[in-house]
């Protein structure tokens, strides 16, 4: 039976690793023993351990940022800013280590997303993003509240363009459908059972009367993060705002929403957003918007099939404790990841296994590599038009592409298929050619060279990352050495053909254990790897090239 009961004792090298790939973007060999010796209070811990607040992304034409607070004509051109501001989103993934921070704000991402090719803007994007890690370990709750007045959202999905003599629904709309309570299913025309569609419509006419802020210069009082505002005159009268009264269906207890201040005919700015934390209370106390945020954390952190038993025994009670705390992300995921359920230790059936059942996406898949091998990387102070050029922008951010995911451009207003679309989720990240890009992608690793023929800025010495007893212990023995690679980098266990696949097959190429042990003897008194880099380049990629190595 799928149980919320911590798990007990130390984790093991398997279970650490299981918790680390999902809550990180991939770990060292050092970090998987390192929360093998812990219980899973001690890891869990460590993972949300708060971290500073990062230095804004760079701009190399200036050396400084364009965030103080927008670009000016001495900055590069907005296209190329955002290409900046993606590369530095994705080094603070890299750089996050074992904090899980990163990666709810990519999950709030994900979640919420954005597109720039509608809001056109970088600074806004950037400002986003620092409310998704502001609101890391906080509630969704307010961090959703901010959502729907935040510059871009206000962009994205024309919230800047409601008004009270010309209302549009389509924030409201994705709001109740996408982000918060979901549909459920349809009963009658225009009824979804957890809203209808003239809540959409009393939803929008709260939310009337907004704008995005282009000076970015109207602090949020919160967070001091640049946010919207409210359309006002001198008097402080909410002219854009639809201040009449807005009743809800029975989906909401026929909820009545009116400004408490008012002036004749129009709302206060105390009124107006007095009604935005009305709205945010009436849909945040359905017990239904606590299970639709819980299945989404669910399907992000382990697995996107919900069955009747999950629904029971994890969402709902997970979802109780997500609304009695008023939406804190963090003890809901904490009670999540210590879960037997998280490591598979709440029955003995291996079909239903969540270990090692996630395709890794294009982020998850590079970015881990990259940790795991602990590759240098150009410092993004010193040598930053070489970090966010080289590496990222004609790099891994050209390769994201041909891997099937375009970095804050998804598809729809939904976010990248892979987190939402039934019934084939994960699965999106695998054709034909993200496949084969996939395993191009672990050859260009090795040579150091992207696929216009030109320098990656990354090169994987594996013989150097051999040749180190803290990641191979014994790296002469050729058994130890594939053992010890396949223990770390896969996330399931391989039969003993694969085993010999890797080991005989590609290593050894059918010549007899000896053979392996005298040529790395004879690299260390010669210092001439050609031999065994030769062997080692072709079993890190077959690794890497594997059908397992693709799961985590």
């Amino acid at each position: 039976m799928a149980s919320l009961l911590p798990v007990t004792g130390t984790l093991g090298i398997k279970r650490a690793a299981q918790l680390l790939r999902r809550s990180t973007f991939g770990p060292t060999k050092k970090d998987i023993d390192d929360f093998s010796t812990r219980t899973v209070d001690d890891a869990i811990a460590l993972l949300f351990t708060d971290t500073p607040a990062p230095s804004p992304p760079l701009d190399p034409k200036t050396g400084q940022t364009w965030l103080n607070p927008k670009a000016t004509s001495s900055n590069s051109t907005p296209e190329v800013l955002m290409e900046y501001f993606k590369a530095w989103h994705l080094e603070k993934m890299r750089k996050s280590g074992i904090s899980i921070k990163e990666r709810i704000t990519f999950f709030y991402h994900s979640h919420i997303p954005t597109r720039w090719s509608v809001v056109q803007s970088s600074e806004a994007i950037y400002c986003q993003n620092t409310l998704f890690r502001y609101y890391a370990f906080g509630s969704f709750k307010d961090l959703f509240q901010k959502i729907c007045i935040d510059n871009a959202m206000l962009i994205n999905l024309d919230g800047a363009l409601n008004d009270v003599d010309s209302p549009n629904e389509n924030f409201a709309r994705e709001m109740f459908e996408l982000y918060t309570i979901g549909k459920g299913p349809q009963i009658s025309n225009g009824n979804y059972t957890n809203y209808t569609e003239a809540d959409i419509r009393a939803a929008a006419k709260v939310l009337s009367g907004f704008k995005n802020d282009d000076t970015l210069l109207n602090l949020d009082t919160t967070t001091g993060i640049p946010i919207g505002m409210l359309i006002t005159d001198q008097s402080k009268i909410a002219t854009r705002h639809d201040a009449s009264a807005k009743t809800f269906s029975s989906a909401f207890g026929a909820t009545v929403i009116q400004p408490s201040q008012k002036t004749g005919n129009y709302a206060t700015d105390v009124g107006a957003y007095g009604e935005l934390t009305q709205l945010m209370t009436m849909i945040f106390n359905q017990p239904e918007t606590a299970r639709f945020i819980t299945r989404k954390l669910y399907r992000f952190f382990i697995y996107y099939d919900i069955t009747p038993e999950i629904e029971t025994a994890i969402i709902i009670p997970l979802s109780d404790i997500l609304r009695s705390s008023d939406y804190n992300i963090s003890i809901a995921l904490k009670t999540l990841l210590k879960s037997q359920h998280f490591y598979d230790s709440d029955d003995a059936v291996t079909s239903n296994d969540n270990i090692g059942a996630i395709i890794k996406s294009p982020i998850d898949l590079v970015l881990g590599m990259l940790r795991f091998f602990e590759l240098p990387v150009p410092d993004e102070t010193t040598e930053t038009s070489k970090l966010y050029d080289t590496v990222y922008k004609n790099g891994m951010l050209d390769m994201f592409h041909d891997l099937g995911i375009e970095f804050y451009e998804p598809l729809d207003v939904a976010g990248y298929e892979a987190y939402y679309q039934v019934p084939t989720f994960n699965r999106f990240w695998i054709t034909t050619l993200t496949l084969a890009n996939r395993y191009v992608f672990a050859e260009q690793l090795v040579s150091g060279v992207n696929k216009a023929g030109t320098d990656l800025g990354l090169k994987l010495d594996i013989v150097k990352y051999v040749d180190n007893t803290a990641h191979i212990s014994n790296p002469a023995d050729a058994t130890t050495l594939v053992q010890e690679l396949t223990k770390y980098m896969l996330a399931v266990d391989i039969s003993a053909d694969r085993f010999n696949y890797f080991l005989n097959t590609i290593l050894l190429d059918t010549f007899p254990l000896y053979y392996w042990t005298n040529e790395w003897t004879a690299y260390k008194s010669t210092q001439n790897d050609s031999t065994v880099r030769i062997q080692l380049e072709k079993l890190i990629i077959a690794i890497m090239q594997s059908p397992e190595y693709q799961l985590f």
